[in-house]
């Protein structure tokens, strides 16, 4: 029993146990690390105002060398390592600015031609009605009409030899109404707008023109050969003289019961062949136009001065 109750008594009485140390607070903390901040700033602003006032040989300027010294190889490693990355950032950055004057440049050159192809376009349209007026002034051009100088500004399709030019009934063009160029006759007007006009070029099929041989006096009917720009002159009889190299002129009116729409000697073409068959009734005579129809520009139209002409 006594054994039980000393036993008892160990394990029953009071074992002192160490108490807990407590945290620090928050609020200490924080004035701690403010208390840091404050005073490195504070030795921060100490140096900076001895480094301005000493001389260059003074000791903060040489713990400063010394700094600088210690810190040289570190720096040079630094830039040796950051320089292949501003190498590569250089690089894609001058080929995003040659893309963009690339563009810049391909914009103007791209103006500049457009500038280039309509100053060709009104030289050689300047150079084609000066053409026209040396022909208007030259005793070619008849004395009972009055031209009026337009340009094409269409053709109808690719099929028809018809054209478009920008005159029309307000500047005195009729139906029929006769074209012609420095080089030669062209066509007629057939159809007429307030202020455009279709032209039938000399080398569709539906056209016809009376006409001569300037030299020999023979004559006969221009109208549409076999190729595109052929012409012939057909109702030649045999008996008449024509030679290659003979020019065609327009006839002019032969009859006043039937009057030709086109004044005379308008030139045509030149004759370029001539044959005849036993069995046939007229020569095959065949000529090349004066005028270049695949690039006509400017054109006159003849406006005729008689008092009557026909009406549209």
């Amino acid at each position: 029993m006594a054994r039980n109750r000393g036993v008892s008594a160990v394990l029953g009485s009071s074992v002192p146990r160490p108490r807990p140390q407590p945290f620090p607070s928050r609020n200490r903390s924080a004035l701690r690390r403010r208390a840091v901040i404050g005073g490195l700033v504070v030795l921060a602003l100490i140096l900076i105002t001895v480094s301005f006032r000493e001389p260059t040989s003074g000791p903060l300027h040489g713990v400063q060398s010394a700094g600088a010294t210690v810190l040289r190889p570190f720096e040079v490693a630094a830039e040796r390592v950051a320089q292949p990355f501003r190498d590569v950032y250089g690089y894609f950055a001058g080929l995003v600015h040659v893309k963009s004057e690339n563009e810049k440049l391909k914009a103007q050159v791209n103006k500049l031609r457009q500038q280039a192809l309509l100053g060709e376009a009104a030289r050689s349209q300047n150079e084609s009605l000066r053409k026209q007026l040396n022909f208007i002034d030259s005793p070619l051009f008849p004395s009972d009409y009055t031209p009026v100088n337009t340009r094409i500004i269409g053709w109808r399709n690719e099929f028809d030899q018809r054209v478009v030019i920008a005159a029309g009934r307000n500047n005195g063009i009729h139906q029929e109404t006769p074209v012609v160029t420095s080089d030669g006759l062209v066509g007629s007007v057939t159809q007429v707008s307030p202020t455009a006009a279709l032209v039938t070029l000399l080398t569709d099929e539906s056209s016809a023109v009376q006409a001569r041989d300037q030299d020999t006096r023979a004559f006969g009917v221009v109208r549409h050969g076999a190729g595109q720009n052929s012409l012939i002159v057909d109702h030649v009889t045999k008996d008449k003289l024509v030679k290659v190299g003979d020019v065609i002129v327009t006839a002019g009116t032969r009859s006043k019961q039937y009057p030709s729409l086109f004044p005379a000697n308008i030139p045509i073409g030149y004759v370029v062949s001539v044959g005849q068959s036993d069995t046939a009734l007229f020569k095959q005579i065949q000529i090349q136009p004066f005028v270049d129809f695949s690039s006509l520009d400017a054109v006159t139209a003849l406006i005729t001065n008689k008092k009557n002409p026909q009406a549209p």
